[in-house]
């Protein structure tokens, strides 16, 4: 009842909600556009210490150079990181506890969406390598430097897509048989909201201030729908921004879960709109299967055997 009335209240929640962030230090993955963008530059705004982790250092330095130009005086820096690399991730997770030895939130944000088959540098699958095996590789190389921070979050962006197709095809879990990129793609959602929640449950069982949350943007017209079939036809996109939301109003799920006070660990935030495809972020439900703890334990030791990083919780 009470997270009913919640939403009832804060069904417009907006950036202006967001409280003051000075004295934080965010790495939100992904950020050089999208709803990464747009959740690191209203952070940034709001006084965070901003580090920006993305692949392509030109695009990362231009979102910077874009952020500051927003709010002259904001800290945002830059730090390079490839989540289809092993090698990167520890590279740039070592990088990343030296400069910051305290973190208040990391933000799994980056991620791809339908691309043809593909594999990562280590052999996964593209989307279950980067989506979920990335971040949770990431996210178990800094959660130390996290760990007994008070209101520290561990944020990681889910989709709609975990209801569609989507299962934990453990017998091939790196499509090897049969690629089908849109149930690919909805494995990998289905496994942030998994990874997500058993976070959550280890996080608790210790006793640590850190929580794990998750978001999701609903439909937002970015770049990660560049390989949906059909973009690239004349009028397509122009008919996706009138039904989808716009990368700002995409980014508040995530930044509500960030920053939120009200916000509980194992929480899941999405759009109050139909279907949850568009609208201002509210407490949503995700479905069955992502709750399956078995199946949840089960993944998270697939994923530290493959990824190698084990966690100290």
């Amino acid at each position: 009842m009470r997270d009913r009335k919640l939403n009832a209240m804060t069904s417009t929640w907006t950036a202006a909600n967001v409280p003051d962030q000075s004295g934080r230090v965010a790495v939100v993955t992904g950020a050089n556009t999208g709803i990464g963008y747009e959740a690191a530059q209203v952070l940034a705004g709001k006084g965070a210490r901003v580090v920006i982790a993305v692949r392509n250092l030109d695009k990362g330095k231009d979102a910077v150079d874009r952020i500051t130009a927003l709010h002259p005086g904001a800290d945002v820096s830059l730090q390079e990181l490839d989540l289809s690399s092993l090698a990167s991730i520890r590279g740039a997770a070592a990088e990343l506890r030296a400069a910051h030895p305290r973190l208040d939130l990391l933000v799994n944000n980056a991620g791809v969406m339908y691309p043809p088959k593909q594999t990562t540098a280590d052999g996964f699958e593209l989307q279950f390598g980067t989506n979920h095996l990335g971040h949770f590789a990431l996210t178990g190389l800094l959660l130390d430097t996290l760990l007994d921070v008070p209101g520290s979050r561990v944020v990681t962006v889910a989709s709609m897509a975990h209801r569609n197709m989507a299962d934990i095809h453990f017998d091939d879990l790196n499509w090897e048989h049969k690629y089908n990129r849109v149930a690919a793609y909805g494995q990998s959602k289905l496994a942030n909201l998994m990874f997500t929640y058993e976070l959550q449950r280890r996080l608790a069982g210790r006793g640590a201030p850190t929580v794990a949350v998750a978001a999701h943007p609903g439909i937002s017209n970015t770049e990660l729908m560049r390989h949906i079939p059909g973009t690239g036809l004349p009028g397509v996109m122009t008919l996706a921004g009138l039904i989808t939301n716009s990368p700002r109003v995409g980014a508040l799920a995530t930044l509500r879960a960030a920053t939120d006070p009200e916000v509980r660990g194992g929480q899941y935030y999405g759009p109050s709109g139909f279907r949850e495809m568009v609208g201002h972020p509210v407490l949503v439900d995700s479905n069955a299967k992502s709750h399956d703890v078995a199946v949840a334990q089960r993944l998270w030791t697939v994923s530290e055997d493959l990824t190698g990083v084990k966690y100290p919780i």
